[in-house]
């Protein structure tokens, strides 16, 4: 078995020409039922390890130290940015093939009127730590 994280990117050109904070309250439940139950159908087969969105890149701050000095903290991304992590799954099946298949699936999220989003899903393979004789 080999883990991979799936990571949802918000772009407004993904979403349509409608923002998701203006979408109706049907299309945001459709869509919020489709990650539940995709959820459910990956614990069923044993392939969850975890699932979260994210809150709003508003909500981020940014953190960089250099280990000496009072660590400087910014709020999260600048106001311009268009593009966010907006939430991830991880998951633990047989292969990449089996990654990329749930990964097309969570693509196909409904948006605005039932309409398929197309989202970019980022597949990443989740890196062991080495053995702690190496």
């Amino acid at each position: 078995m080999m883990k991979y994280m799936l990571i949802k990117t918000y772009s407004p050109t993904a979403y349509g020409d409608t923002p998701i904070g203006e979408w109706s309250a049907e299309d945001i439940q459709a869509h919020i039922d489709f990650q539940r139950a995709l959820g459910e159908e990956l614990t069923a087969a044993g392939e969850l390890v975890d699932a979260r969105g994210l809150a709003g890149p508003e909500q981020a701050h940014v953190v960089c130290s250099d280990g000496r000095s009072a660590p400087m903290v910014t709020d999260g991304p600048f106001p311009a940015t268009k593009e966010f992590l907006a939430g991830f799954y991880i998951i633990d099946v047989e292969s990449l093939d089996r990654a990329l298949e749930i990964a097309a699936q969570a693509s196909a999220a409904p948006g605005p009127g039932g309409k398929p989003l197309g989202e970019y899903i980022e597949v990443r393979a989740i890196m062991s730590a080495p053995a702690a004789d190496q």
